[in-house]
């Protein structure tokens, strides 16, 4: 496990939204109007926006897009009017002044934006990640195995990937093999429970 990608909230800088509470009266004000980009139902981004639509009783119109950086570029172009993106997918958009992140997935506030409150500060104990992990095929020998472990491991441990951690706003979260399949055990449950409560 390299690290952890957390999705944020995104809306565009004229968009005269600047809290989370302002962006669900807007969406609640336009009665499924609003429109949002994602990377296609049942990827991480709609299963977020689903979990939102949910817990705050919202109707949002969903496009999808082939990827998440043709998502933001249409939030920065204004053909979307908000998204849930990594924060590496919006970075130059943000930098440039287009977009404004207003609400993180993370379990907790991101060094990068430490003004932006998470979802669990607003009640919902909800956060959300892209895993960033170094899967092997089944079958892989002992000695594969150990050699992916060890050059992956010089490669977390490295400054330059360190650096990248801290760059894309990503979260370290050091794991071996059986951390890895234990925490990917939980988050398989917790994704058969979230989806089953956004179907009904």
């Amino acid at each position: 496990m390299m690290g952890v990608d957390p999705f944020v909230l995104w809306v565009h800088k004229d968009s005269g939204i600047t809290t989370f509470e302002d962006f669900v009266a807007k969406v609640r004000e336009m009665d499924g109007e609003y429109v949002m980009g994602g990377t296609g139902t049942g990827q991480e981004d709609s299963i977020v926006i689903a979990y939102l639509a949910s817990a705050y009783d919202l109707k949002i119109k969903y496009i999808p897009y082939d990827g998440g950086g043709a998502v933001a570029k249409d939030l920065a172009g204004q053909q979307v009017m908000a998204t849930v993106n990594n924060p590496s997918e919006a970075k130059g958009f943000y930098e440039a002044g287009d977009v404004v992140p207003l609400l993180s997935f993370s379990d907790e506030r991101m060094d990068a934006y430490p003004d932006v409150p998470t979802l669990k500060e607003k009640g919902h104990d909800f956060s959300y990640y892209n895993q960033r992990a170094v899967v092997g095929a089944p079958g892989m020998s002992a000695e594969a195995a150990a050699y992916y472990r060890e050059t992956f491991g010089k490669v977390y441990d490295s400054e330059k990937w360190q650096g990248y951690l801290v760059s894309e706003s990503m979260s370290p979260l050091v794991m071996d093999e059986a951390e890895t399949r234990a925490y990917w055990a939980v988050q398989v449950q917790n994704h058969r429970t979230l989806l089953s409560e956004l179907n009904n």
